[in-house]
């Protein structure tokens, strides 16, 4: 009783809140939304949108040809291809360089949220800041843009925020109903309060005591680096001359008679994989380079100040079991007062994220100290019978978010996500700040200032409501039609359908038969997860060029288990080397670059850091160095540890077979911690429990 008149009082609470506070009228929305849908569907029958996906060796020719372009793009992240689509659709000649793999950067370690941002609109109410409230009722507009054009990489997600003092449930509640209220007609579902025990009906891990109920909100869920590159795609279908790993040098500048100053008239620029330099001219040159912002401002004009403040932040991947399959956890005010995400994400559980201010790097690395942070937040949320252990992060990554704010702060949790569209005197065009989110309304800005300035000819924007690449065929039974045409394993068929929408049967065409009864194609690269294959050859289509580009963004490996990348590498290194032309020595610097990078950027020197022979073990000192030898036998690689892979190869050299299924009952028993990996201390305790 004393719940249901708690919400009963915070109705009419949150009711006048609601009235008082945001008297706004949410009419625009429904205004413009569905007139702009209707529009872009008429229009986008008029566009010209290529059948076949241009290689990156005729991008690259494209970009050669000498041709000016009307807008050229430096930077392949969400924002840059954003800016390459936008304007490509409008018609412009457009071309697009990044340096990097597209969505190498921040656009690929993100949160993985499609969303306005709760803490912003908090913030945007206590402070008074309707530019805050403009950029959270933009982003959820945007957030339903994002699930409309590309619904097979992403879905709406619940999540639940629990309370456990009873003064919260007012404040929260009205909190997130205005949420919803900004949201407007793009609501995706209203929010709702649970009594305590629907709440741990629905998230059974969840710290029971003190326990007073919860409140579940949505917003959107995304495979964040294959957004990027469906975005990318779609830029090359519609005419855009993009290509990854080709490095901006420097600006090209003439004279510009008419207002007597240097104009930006290009760039000199250098295909990484080649080392050939060669110059790419274009009436607008747009910097849209994230973190790195003001080192491409400074090629223009050194004396330029600052307008980017880098922060940091860490997420980590723990095992599915830490979270229900469909509903995420939001932990507003963490112990320092920052916000903590914990969210299921590709059969897995995301914790994060960290926020501090960083040096601009291109290879962020996260930190032990922001992991212990994360899995301590995660402890204060969890049930005491749930044992939260620093062996089960699996994966752990550092993204840096590109801040905009004056040079002279450092308070980077006080920041605003707001972007804002420069044009410096010579003429070149930054897009900076913002969030992944708003990555469409960005490009739109940025494009319709360069038209302005630099007087292009070309029409209004027309990517609200355009589909992106795989949406087209895309529905959430066709992997049923993978499965019964190809004899695909339902869940490669549900991973192809949820990664490449209508062109997982592209994917499933060039899937190497098994040899067995079932499935009939589709060989894994590793047995845990449902990546296969033809997925490194069809990587390889979409611009791939390195053993990273297939384990980190054309699939997920790499974010989701740094061990079972690392497992998967050899085998991704011969398909792409056969189809590359790679010589051995390439071969063996695509492996160490990919295993550095596991190393450092993914979390594993951090993960291998914690191993330790601390654990007491009944064994003889002659016993021990027996042992010792036996398990180096097995980690041939000398990990650390010892994996399935390991095991198997070692019993294929003895001509012993055992069921695989068996060997992972086998090795489960051993692996204390069951962090999918047999340390040497586990391996001892064997012997000396015998």
């Amino acid at each position: 009783m004393a719940f249901r008149k708690a919400v009963k009082g915070t109705a009419l609470i949150g009711g006048g809140a609601i009235a008082t506070v945001f008297g706004l009228s949410q009419f625009s929305q429904y205004r413009n939304k569905h007139g702009a849908l209707v529009q872009v569907q008429a229009e986008e029958c008029c566009l010209i949108r290529k059948e076949h996906l241009p290689t990156r060796e005729q991008q690259i020719q494209a970009l050669q040809s000498g041709a000016e372009f009307d807008v050229l793009v430096i930077g392949g992240g969400a924002t840059g291809c954003g800016c390459a689509l936008d304007a490509a659709t409008r018609g412009l000649k457009t071309a697009l360089l990044e340096r990097d793999d597209f969505s190498s950067g921040t656009s690929s370690r993100s949160t993985k949220l499609i969303h306005g941002g709760v803490r912003y609109l908090q913030k945007a109410i206590m402070n008074l800041d309707f530019e805050q409230y403009r950029m959270v009722k933009e982003a959820l507009e945007e957030r339903a843009h994002l699930l409309h054009s590309a619904p097979h990489l992403s879905a709406p997600l619940p999540i639940m925020l629990p309370i456990y003092k009873w003064w919260q449930l007012p404040y929260y509640w009205v909190g997130i109903k205005l949420y919803d209220l900004v949201a407007g007609s793009q609501c995706l579902k209203s929010s709702y309060v649970l009594t305590k025990a629907r709440a741990l009906e629905l998230f059974p891990m969840l710290r029971r005591d003190k326990l007073v109920g919860a409140i579940v909100y949505y917003d959107g869920q995304h495979n964040d680096a294959r957004m990027n590159l469906a975005i990318a795609l779609t830029a090359a279908r519609y005419g855009a001359a993009t290509a990854n790993y080709t490095e901006v040098l420097h600006l090209l500048k003439s004279q510009d008679t008419a207002r007597g100053r240097p104009r930006v008239c290009g760039v000199r620029c250098r295909d990484v994989l080649t080392g050939k330099e060669f110059d790419v001219r274009a009436k607008c040159v747009i910097n849209a380079t994230g973190p790195f912002t003001d080192s491409v401002r400074k090629m223009d004009d050194q004396e330029v100040p600052n307008i980017c403040q880098p922060s940091a932040g860490v997420h980590i991947v723990m095992p599915g079991y830490y979270s229900p399959d469909n509903m995420g956890l939001l932990d507003p005010a963490t112990s320092d007062g920052r916000v903590i995400f914990f969210l299921p994400w590709e059969k897995m559980t995301i914790a994060g994220t960290t926020d501090s201010p960083t040096d601009v790097t291109s290879h962020p690395i996260p930190t032990e100290e922001d992991i212990n942070f994360i899995l301590s937040e995660v402890r204060n949320y969890l049930g005491a019978d749930v044992e939260v252990r620093r062996g089960d992060v699996l994966a752990a990554w550092s993204g840096i978010r590109p801040l905009v704010t004056n040079p002279d702060s450092k308070d980077t949790q006080s920041l605003s996500r707001n972007h804002v569209v420069t044009v410096s005197d010579s003429g070149l065009i930054t897009i900076a700040g913002g969030k992944w989110t708003t990555y469409r309304a960005m490009a739109r800005d940025t494009i319709d200032t360069a038209i302005h300035v630099h007087k292009l000819k070309a029409g209004s924007c027309k990517t609200m409501g355009l589909q992106l690449e795989g949406a087209h065929d895309w529905s959430p039974t066709l992997y049923i039609r993978l499965v019964q045409d190809y004899g695909l394993e339902s869940e490669v068929a549900q991973h192809l359908a949820s990664t490449y929408g209508g062109k997982a049967f592209e994917v499933a065409k060039i899937a190497q038969v098994t040899g067995k009864r079932w499935p009939i194609v589709g060989k894994r690269l590793v047995s845990e997860f449902p990546y296969i294959e033809a997925e490194v050859v069809y990587g390889m289509k979409e611009y791939a060029r390195t053993a990273v580009d297939i384990i980190s963004r054309r699939t997920r490996l790499a974010f989701l288990n740094v061990q079972a990348a690392h497992e998967a590498l050899p085998r991704i290194v011969d398909i792409m080397g056969k189809e590359l032309n790679w010589c051995e020595q390439q071969k063996k610097e695509q492996l160490e670059t990919a295993k550095t990078f596991l190393y450092y950027e993914m979390g594993y020197k951090v993960k291998t850091d914690q191993l330790t022979d601390s654990s007491e073990i009944s064994l003889e000192p002659s016993d021990i160095e027996r042992y010792k030898k036996r398990f180096h036998m097995f980690d041939k690689d000398k990990k650390g540890f010892i994996t399935i892979v390991d095991v198997q190869r070692v019993l294929q050299s003895i001509s012993v077979q055992i069921d695989e299924n068996t060997l992972h009952e086998i090795l489960n028993e051993v692996d204390l911690n069951k962090n999918g990996q047999v340390e040497l201390n586990e391996f001892l305790q064997v012997p000396a429990s015998l």
